[in-house]
C-alpha cells in the first residue's frame, strides 16, 4: 500500500468519523497498528508495554481528532502523538539503560555464518543507540529504525530539521567514538542520511 493511498484512506475515514460514523475509526487502527507498535517497541524494549502505549495513542487520537489541522499529513500528527506519549512513559517508567562511556564495546560477530553474522550486528547498533542519552537516542530511533525522513523526524519531535540533523551528526560521532567496531554500520548510517537528507530537502 502506497503513503498515497494511505493519506487518502486517512484523510476519508477521519472525515467519516467527524461526521460521526465512530466505526470508520478501526480502518486507521487497521493501518497504524502495527507501526505504532513497532515505534514504541523501539522506546521500551518490551512488547506488552508497546502495544499499551500503542493503545494510548490512539485513545488519544480518537479524543483530539477534531484537533488534527491538516497542516500535515494524518501519519505525521499522529506519530508525533504517539512519540509524546512514549515520553511520557520513559518519565515515569524510564528503560534502564547504561551511560555510552560505560557501555561494553560489541564484539565483531562471527564471520562463518551471515545471517547469524548480520543479526548480531543489528543487536550491537541498537544496544549501543540504547545506550545513548534521550536527546540523541530518539533522532536516532526514529530517522534509522523507523526510517522516517529528515523532515518528518523533525515534525515528529517538534524540532527544526537543522537541530534534528545535527542531533543525528552527534549521535553518529558519540557511536563513532565508543563503538569503533561497529565502522561499516556508521558508515551506512552516513550514508542513509546523506541520500534521505536530499531527498527530504527537494
Amino acid at each position: 500500500m502506497t503513503t498515497t493511498t494511505n493519506a487518502a484512506e486517512d484523510l476519508a475515514d477521519v472525515d467519516r468519523v467527524l461526521a460521526g460514523d465512530v466505526q470508520a475509526f478501526e480502518g486507521i487502527v487497521r493501518r497504524w497498528q502495527g507501526p505504532l507498535v513497532n515505534m514504541a517497541w523501539r522506546y521500551c524494549r518490551d512488547r506488552s508495554r508497546a502495544e499499551e502505549l500503542a493503545q494510548e495513542a490512539f485513545v488519544r487520537a480518537w479524543r483530539g481528532l477534531a484537533g488534527w489541522r491538516r497542516d500535515s499529513s494524518f501519519s505525521t500528527w499522529l506519530f508525533a502523538l504517539a512519540a509524546n506519549v512514549c515520553r511520557s512513559d520513559l518519565k515515569r517508567f524510564p528503560t534502564v539503560t547504561v551511560p555510552v562511556d560505560e557501555a561494553l564495546e560489541p564484539s565483531r560477530p562471527a564471520t562463518q555464518h551471515h545471517a547469524l553474522a548480520a543479526q548480531q550486528s543489528s543487536d550491537s547498533v541498537r544496544r549501543a543507540v540504547l545506550a545513548l542519552p534521550a536527546r540523541y537516542r530518539e533522532p536516532v530511533i526514529l530517522f534509522y529504525f523507523h526510517e522516517m525522513d529528515v523532515a518528518a523526524a523533525a515534525r515528529t519531535m517538534g524540532l527544526p530539521e537543522g537541530t534534528l540533523k545535527a542531533r543525528l551528526s552527534r549521535a553518529r560521532a558519540l557511536l563513532r567514538s565508543r563503538f569503533p567496531h561497529l565502522e561499516g554500520e556508521h558508515e551506512a548510517m552516513e550514508f542513509v542520511e546523506l541520500n534521505t537528507g536530499k531527498e527530504a530537502g527537494r
